[in-house]
């Protein structure tokens, strides 16, 4: 089931066309992955003190429609898969219900040092709850 996270537009994220500036939504997806991460008990700066971190290594991202000023949109976000060191997300950003943004991604966790590990079990039970149903 996927988690999701609500986020009103802010004048300040939209560009010249009064469009929501497209690096704005991956700031979006980031937000809600990293809501995704506490839901389940993984705040950042906690698993930085236990030595890991979670890091993008691959990102697709696709724009069907423009949001604007106003605009209240729900992000929602799940985790396709596990390897051994890298997990699949998958997102959608909605405008009342109709799908806006998707994006895809892989990411890693890795050490302080920046050397891939592997996902431990109680993460990945975790996570179990917002698992894509493929």
């Amino acid at each position: 089931m996927p988690h999701s996270t609500e986020i009103a537009i802010r004048f300040y994220e939209l560009d010249p066309y009064n469009h929501l500036n497209h690096s704005a939504y991956i700031q979006y997806f980031e937000t809600a992955r990293i809501e995704l991460l506490g839901a389940a008990g993984f705040e950042l700066q906690s698993m930085m003190e236990d030595g890991v971190m979670i890091v993008v290594t691959e990102i697709a991202t696709k724009f069907l429609s423009s949001a604007t000023s106003g605009d209240v949109v729900t992000v929602e976000t799940e985790v396709v898969e596990f390897k051994r060191v890298t997990s699949t997300w998958r997102q959608r950003i909605l405008r009342a219900g109709e799908v806006i943004a998707t994006q895809e991604l892989r990411a890693a966790l890795v050490n302080l040092d920046g050397r891939p590990i592997r996902f431990p079990e109680e993460m990945i039970a975790a996570l179990e709850p917002f698992r894509a149903q493929v």
